[in-house]
């Protein structure tokens, strides 16, 4: 039931590709919350998946950007303020592909190529919103800008490839764009380290089921799913969390702090004996 969190409140929301994305669950519940809302992603994305779709169910504009060129962020920074009529207060950073992955290259036979792609896409992207947000001054102040990663940022998990090293990047801006963020205009920035979870990228990763099971019996509470992670930006994007930012806040079940589970322990025991 919707408690109208964000109501008055404004904001972007990079990366809604389908229903199974977690930031159109997020536009959805931020929508319910009270927000206004604008969806944006890259043109290729936004002829292959539903975004208008999305639109539709929030009443609101979709702006083409492609979040590896500064001139089309700037551009949708100042289309968005032209939409809400002047400044607003949170964004949402959903936007990660690696090309090794896609083609199934090994990490340790990476394409630099690819690697540079993956950075430039899944990192440096949110360096630009951050820049262009603060330079095009869009935020009120005690806004929130999120970006999703992942744990294995901190720990090796096999398929993951550069991504993992993507995600490492993104969490540290994260924390060192905050800190300037927050001296110019209180602005808060934090990362969430979401439990894997079934999005048309997240099934690309080799072996993902295996993670997703692996994790879910692993986990005390089991896996995050997306409509959890969408609640938890809400909560991120509203005033009950103004204090807090430079965070990689871990949204997995109490997945990263188990070292093993006695459902994964007895299971391994099984099938040690058969």
């Amino acid at each position: 039931m919707a408690n109208q969190l964000l109501k008055g409140k404004k904001g972007i929301i990079f990366g809604a590709l389908d229903e199974r994305s977690i930031a159109w669950k997020t536009a959805l519940a931020a929508v319910a919350e009270g927000a206004e809302i604008v969806l944006t992603n890259a043109p290729i994305a936004l002829r292959m998946g539903k975004i208008n779709e999305l639109a539709k169910l929030c009443n609101c504009q979709v702006i083409p950007a492609d979040a590896t060129s500064m001139a089309d962020v700037d551009a949708l920074m100042q289309k968005s303020m032209e939409i809400f009529g002047g400044k607003f207060d949170f964004i949402l950073h959903s936007i990660g592909m690696s090309p090794n992955v896609r083609k199934a290259i090994p990490y340790t036979d990476t394409s630099y190529e690819n690697f540079l792609k993956t950075v430039d896409i899944s990192a440096l992207s949110f360096h630009r919103v951050l820049q262009s947000a603060m330079k095009n001054d869009v935020l009120n102040e005690w806004g929130s800008v999120l970006a999703l990663s992942y744990i294995a940022a901190q720990r090796t998990f096999p398929g993951y490839n550069d991504m993992a090293d993507t995600k490492a990047l993104l969490e540290s801006i994260a924390r060192s764009f905050g800190y300037y963020y927050g001296f110019a205009k209180k602005v808060r920035v934090n990362t969430i380290s979401q439990s894997p979870t079934v999005t048309t990228a997240g099934s690309g990763v080799s072996g993902f089921d295996v993670f997703l099971d692996y994790a879910e019996k692993m986990s005390p509470l089991g896996n995050a799913s997306a409509e959890d992670c969408a609640n938890y930006c809400i909560m991120f994007f509203s005033d009950y969390t103004r204090m807090v930012t430079m965070q990689n806040l871990f949204h997995d079940g109490g997945f990263s702090n188990t070292g093993v589970s006695s459902l994964l322990f007895e299971e391994l025991y099984k099938n040690v004996n058969e």
